[in-house]
């Protein structure tokens, strides 16, 4: 059990401390990035996600890609302004790209810290670009949740986005028969919660 909280949760020793400043010199590239993906077409900009999986499998870290593929959520976000999906039964239209104060969240969720943010300062949406960034090495990303139905939501209403860039995304939820939770944990990004998650593991 020792050895799994430190996979998990890393050592202190191993932990870097973030200041406002490297903060700040990671938004900027990101936002260097960002500027540079508008140029390219759509497709092209789709094809981010296999050329990431690529660079990953030829060596390149996640830590490598943080910035670029950031960007690419961002940038993601910015084409499907206006665009109508369903959520939870009715009709939405997606209406969020980060804020720089978001991008410093969804980094610190990646480097494995606690990010606070009060309701409405969009932690669905920060949560988007480092479940994103870890589903592509193949290993399957999840993002646990306090009830069923924000897991149903929050799976459908950034489902978009994952969608967009070539990602599967799944929710495990209470009563669902074998098979049908196999389906959804062979997705990129599953949605649940710790009940269902913990029960399953």
């Amino acid at each position: 059990m020792i050895g799994f909280l430190k996979n998990l949760f890393g050592q202190k020793s191993d932990r870097r401390e973030y200041t406002l400043d490297k903060f700040e010199t990671d938004i900027d590239r990101i936002n260097k990035f960002n500027a540079a993906l508008s140029g390219l077409s759509e497709e092209e900009l789709k094809g981010k996600t296999d050329e990431f999986r690529n660079r990953l499998k030829a060596g390149e870290t996640e830590d490598d890609l943080l910035h670029e593929a950031f960007a690419v959520v961002k940038e993601a976000c910015q084409r499907n302004l206006g665009r109508k999906y369903r959520v939870m039964g009715k009709e939405a239209a997606w209406d969020m790209v980060p804020y720089d104060v978001q991008l410093i969240g969804a980094i610190a969720l990646y480097r494995g810290q606690i990010a606070e943010m009060a309701t409405g300062e969009g932690k669905t949406l920060v949560a988007v670009m480092p479940l994103y960034l870890n589903a592509l090495g193949g290993r399957g990303s999840h993002l646990v949740t306090v009830n069923d139905y924000l897991a149903q939501r929050d799976s459908e209403w950034m489902g978009l986005i994952y969608r967009y860039l070539g990602l599967s995304v799944g929710v495990i939820l209470n009563g669902q028969p074998p098979q049908v939770r196999k389906q959804q944990y062979a997705c990129d990004i599953v949605y649940g919660t710790n009940n269902e998650f913990g029960f399953d593991y």
